[in-house]
């Protein structure tokens, strides 16, 4: 019984001790934000794509699993969302990911009652997202701030 543990003991050392073997070469892959901007939209409540580009410098696919953002306008957090109908971006390679955004009205009614008002040409903008690239590497965390044009965008 003693040499079965010390057996499992070893199997179960030399798995974890393999799995950060294969952790070691893994490099953070670089996340931008390519655009964020208003389109036009059927109703009164704007909607926002949001484009980021991603640039794997590891040996092995980008297989992302999912992503959770958040957007805030003027302060206002209007935009929470997932997805996970991901691209794979290959091996020393580039990609785009594109998201469709569309805000809760009920949550950012006052926020969206105040830009009505104020008849803004330009909202400043805070961009959150967490990238999963797998349970073996740590989520990939971007933030970005900026403004973005409300010109030529129908009410």
């Amino acid at each position: 019984m003693n040499k079965f543990a010390y057996i499992v003991g070893l199997f179960v050392f030399a798995a974890l001790f393999g799995c950060v073997g294969l952790q070691s070469d893994f490099e953070t892959p670089t996340v931008g934000l390519k655009f964020f901007r208003a389109i036009p939209s059927q109703g009164a409540v704007p909607q926002f794509e949001i484009g980021l580009h991603v640039v794997n410098p590891n040996r092995r696919p980008l297989e992302l699993e999912g992503i959770v953002y958040s957007v805030s306008l003027e302060g206002h957090k209007v935009l929470t969302g997932v997805a996970n109908d991901l691209p794979v971006i290959e091996a020393y390679g580039e990609g785009d990911i594109e998201l469709l955004a569309t805000p809760d009205l009920l949550s950012s009614i006052s926020f969206f009652a105040s830009l009505m008002q104020k008849q803004k040409q330009t909202l400043t903008y805070e961009f959150e997202a967490k990238l999963d690239v797998g349970s073996f590497h740590p989520r990939i965390h971007v933030v970005t701030e900026g403004e973005i044009s409300l010109q030529g965008v129908t009410r």
